[in-house]
C-alpha cells in the first residue's frame, strides 16, 4: 500500500473547500437563521445535507468514474446524459450561478457605498473583467484566488468568533410555520454546490492521481481531504445561521444581501463592511471566470467546435451581464422552479451509483424507473413553482407520501426502482442470464 502524504490530504482539502464556498452561498445561512430564530439548529442540519454532504458525496462518487459526467449519469441513456449535463452546466454558468455572482458584487461591495448608481455601469464592468480573464485564461486570477479564499475565510471567522462573543441579540421565535429541516433542504438546492460537484469532480480527481496515487489511494485521498472541507464548511455555515438567529427581529422580507450587510455592519463596522465587499468582489470574479470558461470550454466540445470557445464566452458573458440586473433575489426566484426539478434527479443519480456495486449495469430498468419517478415528481414541483398545474397530475402526486414536505419525489424513485427491479428480473429470467443484483 503507498503512503499517504498528509500535506496531499491537507492541500486537497483545501481545493476543495474553495471549490464549495463561493462569496454567494454567504447570504444564504444568515437568511435562514433569521427566518427560524430558536430553531436555526435544525434548519442548520436541512441546509448542510445538501449544501455539504451531497457535495462531498458527488466527488467521491465521480471518483470512481476518473470525473466523467458521461459515465455518472449514463444509467439513463446517452440522450438523457447528454441532456442533463447541458442543463446542469447551464445551471452553474450562464443561467444562474454566474449572473448571481454579478449580482451579489453590485449588492455587497457598489450599492452600500454608491446606493444611487444604475445597478448596469458596475455590473457591465464586472463582466467586461470577466471576459477578459475568460478570453486571455490567464493565470492572474489564478493567483488572486489562492490569496482571496484563505483572506476571506479569516475574515469570516473573526465576525463569527466576534458574533458569538457578543451576540447583537437573542434569536427569537421562527417567523414562519414551514419546517425548518425539510425547508432548509431545499433552500440547500440554492448553493448549486452538488451540481458543480458532479461536473467539476474530474478536477480533484487528476489533481491527486497527478501526484502519483493509484485507484485506491485516490479514493482515500478524496475521502479525507473532504472531511476536512466538510468541518470548514459547517464552522462557516453554522456560525453564519447562528448570526443570522440574532437578528432575527428584521422582517422576514428582508433581502439576503442587506441581512448580511446588517450583520457585518453591527459586528465589524464600516472597515468590515469594506473588506467584505473587496473580498466578495474578487470572490465572485474569480468563480465567474472560472464558470465562464468551463462553461466554454463543455459547449465547444460538445458542438465539435463548431461553435467555439470564445463564441460561447462571449454570449455567456452578455447573456449573465444583463440577467444580472434583476438582482440577487429576483435571480434566486427564477431558480427555484428549475432547481426543484433538476437537483432530486441529480440525488438519485448519485445514490444509484452507490448502490452500482449491488445492482450492476444490468438493472437497465431498475434505474430508468427511478429516475422516470423522480422526474415525475420534482417536474411537477417546477411546474407548480410558476404558477402552472394540472389536475389529473396534482390528484396523482396529492397521493405520494412525503410530497407535502418536498421528499416526495424521494419516495416516487424508490417505488419505480423496485418496479424496475423486477422487470429487470423478468426480463434477465426470460434470457436465461444472470439477476441483476
Amino acid at each position: 500500500m503507498e503512503r499517504i502524504k498528509m500535506r496531499d490530504v491537507i492541500v486537497t482539502g483545501f481545493a476543495l473547500f474553495a471549490m464549495f464556498f463561493g462569496a454567494g452561498n454567504l447570504i444564504f445561512p444568515p437568511y435562514l437563521g433569521s427566518l427560524y430564530g430558536t430553531k436555526w439548529m435544525i434548519a442548520m442540519l436541512g441546509f448542510c445535507i445538501t449544501g455539504i454532504g451531497l457535495p462531498l458525496l458527488g466527488v467521491m462518487v465521480m471518483s470512481q468514474y476518473d470525473g466523467s459526467f458521461e459515465k455518472f449519469a449514463g444509467k439513463g441513456g446517452k440522450m438523457f446524459s447528454l441532456l442533463l449535463g447541458s442543463l446542469v452546466v447551464l445551471c452553474i454558468g450562464p443561467l444562474l450561478a454566474i449572473p448571481r455572482t454579478g449580482a451579489t458584487t453590485f449588492e455587497i461591495a457598489i450599492k452600500p457605498f454608491f446606493p444611487g448608481i444604475n445597478p448596469y455601469i458596475p455590473i457591465i464592468g464586472y463582466f467586461a473583467l470577466t471576459f477578459y480573464f475568460s478570453m486571455r485564461q490567464s493565470s492572474v486570477i489564478d493567483v488572486i484566488g489562492k490569496i482571496l479564499t484563505p483572506g476571506l475565510l479569516i475574515l469570516l471567522l473573526f465576525i463569527i468568533i466576534a458574533g458569538v462573543l457578543h451576540p447583537i441579540s437573542a434569536p427569537l421565535s421562527p417567523k414562519v410555520l414551514n419546517n425548518p429541516f425539510t425547508s432548509c433542504f431545499v433552500e440547500g438546492y440554492q448553493t448549486m454546490d452538488a451540481l458543480a460537484a458532479v461536473i467539476f469532480a474530474g478536477i480533484i480527481v487528476q489533481s491527486i492521481k497527478a501526484k502519483g496515487y493509484g485507484v485506491g489511494s485516490s479514493t482515500k485521498i478524496t475521502i479525507l481531504s473532504g472531511m476536512i472541507a466538510a468541518l470548514g464548511l459547517l464552522v462557516v455555515y453554522g456560525g453564519l445561521m447562528y448570526l443570522g438567529a440574532t437578528v432575527s427581529f428584521m422582517p422576514k422580507d428582508v433581502s439576503r444581501t442587506t441581512l448580511l450587510i446588517t450583520i457585518v455592519a453591527e459586528i465589524a463596522g464600516d472597515f468590515g463592511l469594506v473588506a467584505l465587499g473587496i473580498a466578495v468582489a474578487l470572490a465572485c470574479l474569480t468563480t465567474a471566470v472560472g464558470l465562464t470558461a468551463a462553461t466554454g470550454e463543455f459547449f465547444s466540445k460538445l458542438s465539435g467546435n463548431r461553435v467555439t470557445y470564445l463564441q460561447v464566452v462571449i454570449m455567456s458573458t452578455i447573456f449573465s451581464a444583463l440577467f444580472a440586473g434583476i438582482g440577487v433575489d429576483g435571480i434566486i426566484k427564477f431558480a427555484v422552479p428549475i432547481l426543484v426539478v433538476v437537483y432530486p434527479i441529480v440525488i438519485v443519480l448519485l445514490f444509484m451509483n452507490l448502490l452500482s456495486p449491488v445492482f450492476n449495469d444490468s438493472c437497465r430498468y431498475a434505474y430508468i424507473a427511478a429516475l422516470a419517478g423522480t422526474l415525475l415528481v420534482s417536474l411537477h414541483d417546477g411546474l407548480s413553482a410558476i404558477g402552472v398545474n394540472f389536475s389529473f397530475w396534482e390528484d396523482m402526486i396529492s397521493l405520494i407520501p412525503l410530497v407535502g414536505d418536498g421528499f416526495g419525489w424521494l419516495v416516487s424513485a424508490t417505488l419505480g426502482f423496485s418496479i424496475g427491479l423486477i422487470i429487470d428480473r423478468i426480463v434477465l429470467a426470460i434470457k436465461g442470464s444472470e439477476s441483476c443484483a
